[in-house]
């Protein structure tokens, strides 16, 4: 130990530290913000529910069943209300229904919700022409 000034100072040997942690995915030129944040972040329980109640809505809308395909979707909604795939999937029931109107604004919810996801957008495109067609 060396004394200085009435300061005490000694010489300890350091333990390196062990990591137990994996290392944070690296950003590729390629990856998105979001795709980012899905690697780092687990979905909540919110979210899943309501993934699971999209799917079943969509089920309906296969089966062609619009009206249950609608109740699922709001409930998916409720839970979950930045999945723009609710969105589109209920602009498809009120479609079927003959509703354009409604299809209509929950197309443009779909469109503001999915933009940052190409093949969602395409499909999104599509509907909104497909409505267009039928309001005619």
């Amino acid at each position: 130990m060396l004394c200085i000034g009435g300061l005490v100072f000694g010489v300890f040997g350091c333990a390196s530290v062990i990591s137990t942690t994996s290392p944070l995915p690296r950003l590729s030129r390629s990856m998105q913000i979001g795709e980012a944040e899905s690697a780092l972040v687990k979905p909540s329980p919110r979210a899943l529910a309501s993934l699971q109640l999209t799917e079943q809505g969509r089920k309906f809308l296969e089966s062609g069943d619009p009206d249950d395909a609608i109740r699922m979707l709001e409930q998916a909604l409720n839970l979950d209300p930045v999945n723009g795939q609710n969105y589109y999937y209920l602009s498809e029931a009120w479609l079927m229904k003959g509703n354009i109107s409604q299809a209509a604004e929950f197309n443009r919810l779909a469109a503001i919700y999915l933009d940052d996801d190409d093949k969602w957008l395409y499909q999104v495109i599509q509907q909104r022409k497909r409505i267009k067609r039928s309001s005619r």
